[in-house]
């Protein structure tokens, strides 16, 4: 799979030129990419232009130019760019109320471990979450957490010939379950090309 380079990237100068297009593009790709498990847990998934999209972000608002601060951002980002064998996600908690937020957190203490994807005939897959750094506390989980959904070469065979993908959550007070739509599963198949 590819993965970035600072050669894939703006300068400060030109994406502030091209943002408000670039902008536009990458929500459009997003749509395609998004899973809501429930009303409240979601997984974004990523890939290259996500991932630029976020680095590009980030050098805009931290004022990076120089090349150490650019090459760090590629290097902690760029991990979620799916490696051909696998899909990664940010998986996000969203409760706008906070302290509706702050109550569920603390119930869902060890989320991260129970989120799966399945193709269809093969085992559910767990995600590997926050390898990065551990994101709960001992007493609530995080509203994000980064995941890695690895797959064996049948099951990405059996995805990319059309099997039905599905996704769920299966942590007692948060139980979920769904069918990937076909829009998603697409974009995750490419994931695997």
């Amino acid at each position: 799979m590819h993965k970035l380079t600072r050669n894939d990237l703006f300068s400060l100068e030109k994406y502030a030129e091209v943002r408000a297009d670039f902008r536009r593009k990458v929500i459009a790709h997003k749509k395609n990419r998004r899973l809501a498990l429930d009303a409240h847990i979601t997984l974004y998934f990523e890939d290259v232009l996500t991932v630029q999209y976020q680095i590009q972000e980030m050098l805009r608002i931290e004022r990076i130019f120089e090349a150490a601060g650019i090459q760090e951002e590629l290097d902690v980002y760029g991990a979620l760019i799916p490696d051909g064998h696998n899909w990664k996600a940010t998986f996000m908690i969203e409760y706008a109320d906070e302290f509706e937020r702050k109550q569920a957190l603390a119930q869902m203490l060890g989320i991260e471990q129970t989120v799966w994807m399945q193709v269809e005939g093969f085992d559910p897959v767990y995600a590997i979450a926050n390898e990065d750094l551990d994101r709960s506390a001992p007493d609530k989980t995080a509203s994000v957490h980064f995941m890695r959904f690895e797959l064996t070469p049948t099951m990405r065979a059996a995805a990319v010939s059309g099997a039905h993908l599905h996704a769920g959550v299966d942590l007692p007070v948060c139980l979920a379950h769904r069918e990937v739509p076909e829009n998603v599963r697409a974009a995750l198949v490419s994931d695997l090309a």
